[in-house]
């Protein structure tokens, strides 16, 4: 009886752990279809061009699940392993700030605290996430 006892809790005790390793999901950047909104050509927009788009909207709340939500929190509501981006201020100046973030990451003291994205997500899906961390900034 007691080796079963400790068979079945080991087992658990597997479970528990390996449950853990996988909660965030893979951690690679994950593809983002954009069909259905404007191509943007490689000449990285200064500003939002997607700015107000439902369909971005709703391809950026996936994206940004996809990719994001792991650090920054589903909804954008971070539990500060990495910033709230509710607070991301909208317009240019979010902007400009965003677009560092996503194409160049955050190295902090040589550790990696957010990958680049430059040339893993198109710049349609960058401006995606955006417009939809917008649009919840709105709400």
């Amino acid at each position: 009886m007691t080796t079963r006892i400790r068979l079945a809790g080991g087992f658990l005790l597997g479970l528990v752990l390996a449950g853990g390793a996988f909660a965030h999901g893979d951690v690679q950047p994950q593809p983002v279809n954009t069909d259905g909104l404007d191509p943007l050509g490689t000449e990285w927009k200064e500003e939002n061009p997607y700015r107000g788009n439902a369909k971005a909207v709703a391809i950026g709340d996936s994206g940004f699940n996809q990719n994001c939500a792991r650090c920054h929190g589903l909804q954008m509501i971070s539990g500060g392993l990495a910033p709230d981006l509710r607070y991301l201020p909208t317009g240019k100046e979010g902007d400009e700030y965003f677009v560092e973030r996503m194409k160049h990451g955050a190295v902090v003291n040589g550790v990696t605290k957010m990958p680049a994205f430059d040339g893993v997500l198109s710049q349609e899906a960058m401006w995606a996430i955006r417009t939809y961390i917008e649009a919840k900034h709105e709400e």
